[in-house]
């Protein structure tokens, strides 16, 4: 079983993580953030990934610090949880609908962080989450984890539909990339011998 668990502490938040990647989408996380701990759950529920978060933060002056570290550690703890990557599909996308919003995500476990975004957002909040924290958390995210990411807007009209198919859509292409070949069991996927 490929898990791990992982702590963060600093001036601004205190976060701990527990994840299995071959679970069945269970969660349970709690970060103060009623709206993000619903994308959180997105993820884990589409990902399969069991997913465990308890994060305390400085939400009274704002969200982004709690949103952004979250994305720091969740990066780790996969990157972390994957080991040398031997015998995963390492690529996947996704084009993800959900009622009026249309998102495209593109994920490659290459070792080599790098976030494109391309999403416009029709309002500035979504209750009262920013949508700017969208692409904070995930780039938090990629960098962390170490992995390329595309995220594409197609189409939208609901800021909370356009959020949540982006959370889905990532979820789905984790669940893809991160599966096991059984016929590359013992084999990194890059030609380097590395990822």
């Amino acid at each position: 079983m490929r898990k791990e668990k992982y702590v963060r502490k600093t001036n601004e938040t205190d976060i701990s993580i527990e994840l299995n990647v071959d679970g069945i989408g269970n969660s349970k996380v709690d970060t103060g953030i009623d709206f993000f701990n619903h994308m959180l759950d997105q993820l884990a529920k589409h990902s399969l990934m069991d997913l465990k978060i308890k994060a305390k933060g400085d939400i009274t002056v704002d969200y982004h610090h709690t949103v952004e570290d979250v994305g720091i550690c969740l990066g780790e703890t996969l990157k972390r949880s994957l080991g040398d990557k031997k015998g995963i599909n390492r690529y996947a996308s996704a084009l993800l609908p959900m009622d009026d919003a249309l998102v495209q995500v593109a994920i490659d476990f290459s070792g080599r962080p790098y976030f494109f975004w391309d999403v416009k957002f029709p309002t500035s909040r979504v209750g009262n989450f920013d949508t700017e924290l969208f692409s904070e958390f995930f780039q938090s995210f990629t960098m962390n984890a170490g992995i390329t990411l595309h995220i594409k807007m197609i189409h939208g009209i609901n800021s909370h539909h356009i959020g949540e198919s982006i959370f889905k859509g990532v979820a789905q292409s984790i669940k893809n990339a991160i599966s096991i070949d059984p016929r590359k069991l013992k084999i990194i996927p890059s030609t380097k011998g590395s990822l």
